[in-house]
């Protein structure tokens, strides 16, 4: 059974606060939202980076954001949408759809080291608490919490490199690699302006074959 993903149409309801998370030889870090979906409140943990200077975190943090999808999620009802085993729009996938288009170049992330200042920690918290203050909708893509409320792997989900990672025929246990789960925080500014967070790993390659793995001919994204 495929990792359960989609997106919250929410609206942010308190302080983003920064928290680490030990994994294997580094330690990354998230930025822990409280949303109110539909009434309902749920936690987001948006990856904004690691203290791992050679598998930084590749983001792309938009104030321009244009796209036809737009118009599909304005559309769409508050609270949790489902889009497991969805292979189009709304679902993401940052290789095999135009969503990135025109939306600049990836800039590396500053090695974390606990603090709000270094980037994009610093710009993702005053985005996510204009949020809150003028109540706009924000709509978090990721895989949804396997318990309680709550969105994760907020990030390109797809070319990552390991054993441990690797998606395998037959075997759609792993949440690490598959196509059409990507992950992204969306806001409506105004009515027809929008903002967008999007992210990925250095060790994170493309192109990606039909199961979300790297390829042998896979490189960098840029």
């Amino acid at each position: 059974m495929s990792p359960s993903y989609g997106f919250a149409k929410a609206k942010i309801n308190g302080a983003p606060v920064l928290k680490s998370k030990p994994l294997g030889h580094e330690t990354q870090y998230h930025l822990h939202v409280p949303l109110d979906v539909a009434g309902a409140a749920w936690d987001v943990a948006i990856n904004v980076g690691t203290n791992d200077s050679d598998d930084l975190l590749q983001y792309k943090l938009v104030f321009d954001f244009h796209h036809a999808v737009i118009q599909t999620l304005a559309a769409a009802a508050a609270g949790r949408n489902q889009l497991t085993d969805q292979n189009a729009l709304p679902a993401l996938d940052f290789m095999r759809s135009d969503l990135l288009s025109g939306t600049g170049r990836w800039r590396l992330s500053d090695p974390m080291d606990g603090s709000m200042e270094a980037e994009p920690v610093a710009s993702m918290n005053r985005l996510l608490r204009q949020a809150a203050q003028n109540g706009w909708d924000v709509y978090v893509f990721g895989r949804f919490y396997a318990e309680g409320d709550g969105i994760h792997d907020t990030h390109m989900n797809q070319g990552s490199t390991g054993k441990q990672f690797a998606h395998r025929k037959g075997d759609d246990r792993n949440d690490h690699n598959d196509i059409w789960q990507d992950g992204a925080v969306l806001f409506a500014t105004s009515a027809d302006r929008w903002a967008g967070y999007f992210a990925a790993f250095e060790h994170q390659l493309v192109p990606t074959d039909a199961l979300g793995n790297p390829t042998a001919d896979s490189k960098p994204i840029e």
